[in-house]
């Protein structure tokens, strides 16, 4: 019989220390991420720094495509609810807007001058104030954090109305976090402050997901197991709960280079997020 059983969680939790010259992110990402964002400026197609709140990281970007947006994709970046802001993955947004689709994506207030529930009702802020500046479809995805931020706002209990959420038409979750409890074991819950009620509360595998969800998990085939754990059980849970889910594992992907489909518009990543538009 093999057992397994987590003795360091800190561990099991860390990307960089467990990826070969893993040091090379988030720096990895500044440059393209600029490039694009001053490509698309000089272009008239960006519109960077909008309000959707009143504190100063409630600001988002918008990319638009070439003519008019066939819909909008959210995509709300990681960093453990802790580090980070939108200007790093930018460029994420090529592979949607080629395919003809605006793309927002916001930054949020970080732990610890907020708790993760606060944080989810900022990212609903963003989505809704997006989504009143661009119509159709509208696709959530998100990367570590930001795959459960987005997964969050499919659940009954989301602070999004009606009409928002029904315009919802796919998620996908990459290299998400679905359960928060795991996180209350790490060092770096002294700084997130989750107990077992925010853990409850707020962690889509134990949410009901809403009516006609539809979300594909999906996580590098070479992250840490706990990553890959996350992924399938969150897949596995909602499809019990009348979901429409899948998961998948890219192979020869990490944590860190496994959003890079995003900017390729023929990519697997970008085809699932449009549903093969």
């Amino acid at each position: 019989m093999l057992e397994h059983r987590i003795s360091d969680w800190d561990d099991a939790y860390a990307n960089g220390s467990n990826i070969a010259r893993g040091d090379r992110w988030p720096e990895a990402w500044v440059k393209p991420a600029e490039a694009f964002r001053n490509a698309l400026l000089s272009a008239g197609r960006a519109k960077l720094d909008l309000a959707y709140g009143d504190r100063p990281r409630n600001r988002m970007d918008i990319f638009l495509p070439d003519g008019s947006p066939k819909g909008l994709v959210v995509f709300v970046h990681g960093g453990y609810w802790l580090q980070l802001d939108k200007s790093f993955w930018s460029h994420l947004a090529a592979g949607a807007v080629e395919r003809g689709y605006a793309v927002a994506m916001p930054s949020y207030t970080l732990c610890p001058k907020i708790r993760i529930a606060g944080i989810v009702e900022e990212v609903a802020a963003a989505i809704s104030e997006a989504s009143k500046r661009v119509e159709g479809p509208l696709m959530l995805t998100g990367h570590s954090a930001g795959g459960h931020l987005v997964s969050r706002m499919i659940t009954t209990t989301a602070p999004l109305s009606p009409d928002v959420q029904g315009r919802i038409r796919n998620v996908v979750s990459i290299s998400g976090v679905h359960d928060l409890r795991p996180i209350m074991s790490t060092a770096m819950n002294e700084k997130l402050a989750i107990d077992e009620a925010e853990a409850l509360s707020q962690s889509p595998a134990l949410l009901r997901p809403m009516p006609d969800a539809r979300i594909t998990c999906w996580v590098g085939g070479g992250e840490r197991a706990e990553f890959l754990r996350q992924n399938a059980l969150l897949a596995n849970i909602w499809t019990g709960l009348g979901a429409t889910t899948a998961a998948v594992a890219e192979p020869d992907r990490h944590h860190f280079n496994v959003v890079d489909g995003l900017a390729d518009a023929k990519h697997p990543l970008v085809r699932t997020l449009l549903l093969g538009v």
